[in-house]
């Protein structure tokens, strides 16, 4: 079973058109929704909602800079912090070209910080590359595989291709 891809988005224009380019990419991974930092932590950290959570750790998270409850950049602190979370792939996926959260970004161990292009093009584009190399090429460290236990669907959002599948 394929790893899932955390989307962390609390923009729904953007949240939209991220998961459209998902879909154009083909790829086979589940998009797992998360609307803000603090909802991203709990499911990462299998608390509250989340408790339950048996799907393992994601292929790749799609990271928010700029999110309600705990920003982008203390997600990517607190998981980095973690020994469990610390080879999860993380993408910073944001409209800021500030140089301070480019440096504090990188400092915190992001592998990738990807500014949200305007054109839509353009957007597409870049979510497809990105999606297709971490979910698919990018090989990640031996032992970090982690694969869902079979039971009950989720109390959480899952999307496949834009689609509730829920």
């Amino acid at each position: 079973m394929l790893k899932p891809i955390f989307l962390v988005e609390d923009n729904p224009k953007d949240l939209e058109l991220t998961l459209i380019a998902l879909e154009r990419s083909q790829l086979a991974n589940e998009v797992i929704v998360l609307r803000d930092g603090a909802e991203a932590l709990d499911c990462l950290f299998r608390r509250g909602n989340y408790a339950n959570w048996q799907d393992g750790n994601p292929a790749v998270i799609l990271l928010d800079l700029k999110l309600p409850k705990v920003d982008g950049l203390e997600v990517l602190k607190a998981i980095r912090e973690t020994p469990e979370l610390r080879s999860i792939p993380i993408v910073m996926l944001t409209s800021s070209k500030e140089e301070p959260d480019l440096m504090r970004a990188y400092e915190l161990g992001v592998n990738a910080y990807v500014v949200k292009p305007v054109e839509f093009k353009d957007f597409v584009s870049a979510i497809t590359e990105l999606g297709i190399f971490w979910a698919v090429v990018n090989e990640p460290p031996p032992g970090s595989t982690r694969y869902r236990a079979i039971g009950q669907p989720h109390r959480h959002e899952r999307l496949r291709t834009g689609r509730n599948d829920e």
